[in-house]
């Protein structure tokens, strides 16, 4: 004699799955823009005066340039 197991699909388990697949790649892309952010906030600040010159960039925008990648920080043409 011998018994045949079908295996069930549970139906709300899937969908609670994928809600939270979804959730931690959302939360996974943020953490990984704000390293991003991060490290440039870095690397602008350990330049000198002068290098930010040069790349249009004073000391006191460097926080907007972080936080802001895609704009200008005068407004003057958006990048990208």
């Amino acid at each position: 004699m011998s018994t045949i197991y079908t295996p069930t699909r549970p139906t709300q388990t899937t969908g609670l799955n994928r809600r939270f697949s979804g959730a931690l790649r959302e939360f996974w892309g943020e953490l990984q823009d704000r390293r991003k952010r991060a490290r440039l906030r870095a690397d602008l600040c350990s330049l000198n005066d002068r290098e930010l010159m040069d790349i249009g960039i004073a000391r006191g925008e460097i926080d907007y340039v972080a936080s802001n990648r895609n704009s200008d920080p005068r407004g003057i043409r958006s990048v990208g």
